[in-house]
């Protein structure tokens, strides 16, 4: 079996932690394509595709938001396995039809968050500990999509046939988590800010790698899938013979 191919459209307007996380945490080769600057895949011959954080918010009035959702709708009706990831998952869910609000409060931290079960979460413990920074959430979820993974703050996780969305942020390292929140300060204010901070140690981050096992079961569906279709297509020509 060749090795997987993914897409990974990167929204990060500074893309260089984004960068190096997902390259990290996908076992497969990784097509890169910068979004912010309308940089996307003119195909869908991929494996996967996966769309990262960013700082902006999906409802904005950004040239490159629009062609970015279009994509993955794309994707997702080609049957790709796609997965979204922070802002990638509010992409994904108003690519299938769903809705982004902005929120009255902003979860930054690390966190507790439940899943309902799914083989995106095997050997993730119904409660897990994340990362999560986001002040936008998904809250209508796309027509037919399965609610899977939820906290006081809404929406975590869904799935809507080969996609997923997650809000949280498994890539993160302690120094994306760190510089992330520290760049908040504008927006959230000194102490609250510095109370984050001191809570990310490296027990709160080895915690929360658990939930890193959402990559590796991310490209075994998609493994699985691809040997699947070429069963099929092999079978489709042999009926030809």
């Amino acid at each position: 079996m060749t090795r997987l191919r993914f897409a990974l459209l990167n929204a990060a307007h500074d893309g260089a932690n984004t960068r190096r996380n997902f390259r990290r945490e996908l076992d497969a080769d990784l097509a890169e394509f910068d979004a912010t600057e309308g940089h996307l895949p003119d195909h869908t011959d991929f494996d996967g595709v996966v769309i990262t954080g960013s700082r902006s918010s999906v409802y904005w009035d950004e040239a490159w938001i629009p062609p970015l959702v279009d994509y993955v709708a794309e994707a997702a009706d080609a049957g790709l396995p796609v997965l979204g990831v922070c802002y990638g998952h509010q992409v994904l869910a108003e690519a299938l039809g769903g809705r982004v609000s902005g929120m009255d409060d902003f979860e930054i931290g690390y966190n507790t968050v439940t899943h309902h079960g799914d083989e995106l979460f095997t050997d993730v413990d119904s409660e897990f500990t994340v990362f999560t920074t986001h002040g936008d959430a998904v809250v209508d979820l796309p027509p037919g999509a399965e609610l899977l993974a939820e906290n006081e703050h809404g929406v975590h996780a869904f799935r809507d046939g080969h996609c997923w969305g997650v809000q949280f942020h498994p890539e993160y390292d302690l120094d994306t988590a760190r510089e992330v929140t520290d760049g908040k300060r504008e927006r959230l204010g000194d102490a609250r800010v510095d109370d984050v901070l001191a809570d990310i140690s490296p027990e709160q981050f080895e915690a929360a790698c658990e939930a890193k096992a959402i990559f590796d079961n991310f490209a075994a569906y998609a493994r699985d899938l691809q040997a699947e279709r070429a069963g099929t297509d092999a079978g489709s020509a042999a009926a030809d013979d």
